[in-house]
C-alpha cells in the first residue's frame, strides 16, 4: 500500500477544530498530510510526520480541503449570453429562459453532452473543486431526464433528478406533475441520489408549495434524498416546506421572512447560498449574516448553469460571499467546503482528517485569506496525486 507525504505546506486548513490553532478551520502551519489509498492517513506538523513512500512538496503554499460544490447544472448544450446581456441592460430574470436550454440540450448527442460535461468538470478542478453535485432539468421528458442523469453519474455520485425544474410549454401542469412523480421518476431514480424541485410561486413555470410537496414525497418514496430550490425570486413556501420534510438543503434563500429563518434555525436543513446568481441577475444578495447569526448551517455553491449563473468558480463565490454578503473569509471557506459536504449529507469530504477523502486543494498563496483578497486571480487548483494515492 503506497503512501504519499504532501509537505512544504505553509498553512493547512483542516476544518478540524481539534487540531492546530483550535479555530473552526483547524489551521496548522509548517504542516504535512500523509495520503494512502486516496484517504488521509495522517495530518500534523511536517517535523512530526511519519515516513512515506513518496513526497510531494507544495513550496510553502496554503492547502485547504477541496471545494464541495453542492449545486450545479452541468449537463446542457448551448449558452444564453444574449439573455445575460439583456439582464445587464435591465431585463428582470424570471426563469423563463430555461426553455431555450431545454431545446438545445434535447438536440445534442450523448457524445457532445459528455464532452462538454467533462470539460466543465476539468474547469472546476482547475479552480479547486473536488466534489460536485449535478442536476438534470434541461430535458423535461422521461427519456431526456434519464439521459442527463446517466451522463452525470459518469462523473459524480451526487446526481439530482430535477424533472420539476419548470413545466414545459404546452403541457398541462397537473399532467406534468403526474409524469414527474410517475413514469419519469421511475426511469430516473436508478441514476439519481436526490430529487429537487423549483418551488417558486413567483415564476409561472415553476411549482407551488402543494405541487412541490407531492413531488418531494414521491421522490422520498422512491428512495431519493430531498432538496429544494426555494425563495429565489420572492418569499414563498419553499424554505419552510424543506425544513418540514427534513430536506438536506434548500438552495437560493434570497428572500426570507423571520419565520423562514426561525424554521431553518430550528431544523437540520442546510441553507445553500448561490451569490453568483445575484451577481449574474442583478438581484439582491441573500442575507448570510442573518442566517449565520441565527445559528443556521450555511453552504456556498456556484449554481453553474447557462442562464442565471454561468461560472464554475468557487473562489469567485467565496469572494462574493465576503464582499456582498458580509461573511468573514473563514465563514465563507467553511461554507464552501464542510458546509457543502453537510448539504450533501457527506462526512467523508470537506475536512482533512484521518479517514477522510484525500481531496486537497493547493492555493498559489500563503493563506486562505487570499481567496477573497485576490478575487479573479486563478489561485486554487485541486491536487492530483497521479498514480500514487
Amino acid at each position: 500500500m503506497s503512501s504519499i507525504l504532501v509537505g512544504g505546506i505553509g498553512e493547512l486548513v483542516t476544518n478540524d477544530s481539534s487540531v492546530g490553532d483550535g479555530s473552526p478551520l483547524g489551521i496548522l502551519t509548517d504542516a504535512a498530510v500523509v495520503v494512502s489509498e486516496r484517504q488521509v492517513h495522517w495530518v500534523g506538523r511536517e517535523a512530526d510526520a511519519p515516513a512515506a513512500d513518496h513526497r510531494v512538496d507544495v513550496g510553502g503554499r496554503a492547502v485547504i480541503p477541496g471545494f464541495v460544490d453542492s449545486h450545479a447544472h452541468l449537463v446542457f448544450d448551448g449558452d444564453r449570453a444574449g439573455e445575460f446581456a439583456a439582464r445587464m441592460a435591465g431585463t428582470r430574470y424570471d426563469g423563463g429562459g430555461i426553455a431555450t436550454t431545454v431545446a438545445a440540450t434535447r438536440t445534442a448527442t450523448d457524445e457532445r453532452l459528455r464532452t462538454s460535461l467533462t470539460a466543465r468538470i476539468a474547469e472546476m478542478r482547475a479552480q479547486g473543486t473536488t466534489t460536485v453535485e449535478i442536476k438534470s432539468g434541461y430535458g423535461l421528458t422521461t427519456t431526456e431526464e434519464a439521459r442527463a442523469l446517466r451522463l452525470a453519474r459518469e462523473v459524480t455520485p451526487e446526481t439530482t433528478f430535477l424533472g420539476a425544474h419548470v413545466v414545459p410549454p404546452g403541457i398541462d401542469r397537473a399532467d406534468y406533475v403526474r409524469l414527474v412523480c410517475g413514469e419519469m421518476l421511475t426511469a430516473c431514480a436508478p441514476y439519481a441520489r436526490w430529487i429537487d424541485v423549483f418551488c417558486e410561486p413567483a415564476s409561472p413555470a415553476a411549482f407551488d408549495g402543494d405541487e412541490a410537496r407531492v413531488i418531494l414525497l414521491a421522490g422520498r418514496g422512491a428512495g431519493l434524498g430531498l432538496r429544494v430550490h426555494g425563495n429565489q425570486l420572492s418569499a414563498g413556501p419553499g424554505v419552510r416546506l424543506a425544513v418540514e420534510l427534513g430536506c438536506a438543503s434548500v438552495d437560493h434563500c434570497t428572500h426570507l421572512t423571520d419565520a423562514d429563518v426561525d424554521a431553518l434555525a430550528g431544523g437540520t436543513t442546510v441553507a445553500t447560498l448561490l451569490p453568483g446568481v445575484e451577481f449574474s441577475t442583478r438581484s439582491p444578495y441573500p442575507d448570510a449574516r442573518r442566517l449565520l447569526d441565527a445559528g443556521v448551517t450555511v453552504a456556498l455553491a456556484t449554481d453553474c448553469n447557462p442562464g442565471s449563473c454561468y461560472t464554475s468558480s468557487m473562489p469567485l463565490v467565496i469572494a462574493l460571499a465576503v464582499r456582498e454578503m458580509f461573511m468573514t473569509p473563514a465563514e465563507a471557506l467553511s461554507a464552501a467546503t464542510v458546509g457543502g459536504a453537510q448539504a450533501l449529507g457527506r462526512d467523508d469530504v470537506g475536512v482533512l482528517a484521518p479517514g477522510r477523502n484525500a481531496d486537497l486543494t493547493v492555493l498559489d498563496a500563503p493563506s486562505y485569506l487570499h481567496l477573497a483578497y485576490r478575487p479573479g486571480v486563478p489561485l486554487a487548483r485541486a491536487l492530483t496525486l497521479s498514480g500514487r494515492s
